[in-house]
This record gives structure tokens, C-alpha cells and sequence, in this order.
């Protein structure tokens, strides 16, 4: 998917008394792990308005392939990735009740003020912006970050099927050399100033005890990503 750092607008940002949401990327791999229900009933559980952005997986692997394998190019393939997403996206949502996919902006905030978890589907959104280069340099994990910033998100967690960080602190720039997150990650980050937070498996009580709302500081889990 698109290639270089992205840069969101803001100007959707909830007013300073207004709950911020979450963003939680929930990877492909994830997806089709053991892990899931697990992952999606923290999720669930959350007392904060939560957005679910799921990653394209194996059907956005079976894109790259078929692009390797067929030829066309780099804009057709990044189109059928985010339709990937989308997919995902709706088989995510039809797990839970009150799970909602949306599409736009508008689509998400309705979901939220539902007071269900919206879950994103984004080629309705990203397909025609003329911003986003379409390349494999981008995948999912930056497209959240571009959606949190965009909604004056809270946080972002990136949920992956990796072994939990022992580090508190992660470098971005690390992460996308080792492939754990894609090569636009360090620079989308840098561009949007979301706080990001890396999950591996087995951290779904810490992540739910990181949403209570209890007029304290959040309880901190995984690894931040600067």
C-alpha cells in the first residue's frame, strides 16, 4: 500500500471535554489466530469509545502474490489491498454484537455515539487520495496511525501475533527494519505524534486494564514505539 509518511488533518478532533477514542489495529495474523476472541472481547469490554482497524492478512498476501505472479501495477494492487482490509473488516465486526463497520468519518463518529465499536473498512476513504502513494512501503499499521490522527485519537495500539516486548520502549525505525511494522511506520509517526503503543501475545488483561477510566494516569502496557 501507499508509500511515503502520511499527514492527517485534525480538524475532526474531539473538543477538549469530550472522551477521545482509541485506535486498536488488529493484525491480519491476529485475525486468524487463537488469540482473537480473547482480543476481541478486551475490546468489547472497553469503557472508551474504540476503533477497530483491522489488518489485510493473508488476503492482502494473496495480492501480493498475485501482482508477482500477473504483473499489474502498484496503484491496482494497493486498491485490492484496502478492499482486502475492508473484508476483514466486515468478518471482524459479524464476530461480536455491537461491532459496526464503517467506512467514513461520519460512518465511524455514528457508530461511536451508538456506543458501538466501530470497526473500519478504508477504501472508501484512502482509495482516491491523491497523497498516499501506492506502494507496498505502507500497510495497515500506518494507515491507523493516519486515522488516529485524523480523529484526535487518544492512542494507537498495534496488536500483533509476536512474542510480548520485554523493552518499555521501542524504536520505530528499529520495528521496520525487523519487519514488524512497515517502512512508512517511523515516518507516519513522526508526521502524526500519536501515541503508539505495541502489543504481542498474551496482553489482553493488560490492555483492557490500560482503558479503565479511573481519574489516574492509564495502567501501561506493551511497549511505546517512539
Amino acid at each position: 500500500m501507499p508509500g511515503r509518511g502520511l499527514r492527517a488533518r485534525v480538524d475532526l478532533a474531539p473538543a477538549a471535554n469530550e472522551v477521545r477514542p482509541v485506535v486498536v489495529k488488529l493484525g491480519g495474523s491476529v485475525v486468524r489466530s487463537p488469540e482473537l476472541s480473547a482480543w476481541l472481547d478486551a475490546i468489547a469490554a472497553s469503557p472508551l469509545p474504540m476503533i477497530v482497524v483491522p489488518g489485510g492478512g493473508t488476503l492482502a498476501n494473496e495480492v501480493r502474490a498475485c501482482q508477482s505472479e500477473l504483473g499489474f501495477g502498484d496503484r491496482s494492487a494497493h486498491r485490492m489491498a484496502l478492499l482486502a482490509m475492508d473484508q476483514l473488516a466486515w468478518a471482524v465486526a459479524g464476530l461480536r454484537p455491537g461491532f459496526a463497520v464503517g467506512a467514513t468519518e461520519t460512518e465511524l463518529n455514528e457508530a461511536l455515539e451508538q456506543r458501538s465499536i466501530a470497526v473500519w473498512a478504508p477504501y472508501a476513504l484512502i482509495a482516491e487520495l491523491s497523497d498516499i502513494e501506492a506502494s507496498w512501503r505502507l500497510t495497515s499499521d500506518s494507515l491507523a496511525l493516519w486515522l488516529a490522527a485524523r480523529i484526535g485519537a487518544a492512542r494507537c495500539y498495534l496488536i500483533k501475533s509476536i512474542i510480548r516486548p520485554k523493552a518499555s520502549r521501542l524504536s520505530a525505525a528499529q520495528l521496520a527494519l525487523d519487519g514488524i511494522v512497515d517502512a512508512a511506520f517511523p515516518g507516519t509517526l513522526k508526521d502524526t505524534g500519536v501515541r503508539t503503543v505495541l502489543l504481542g501475545r498474551g496482553e489482553q488483561e493488560a490492555f483492557a486494564a490500560s482503558l479503565v477510566m479511573t481519574g489516574k494516569k492509564p495502567e501501561s502496557c506493551g511497549a511505546e514505539i517512539d
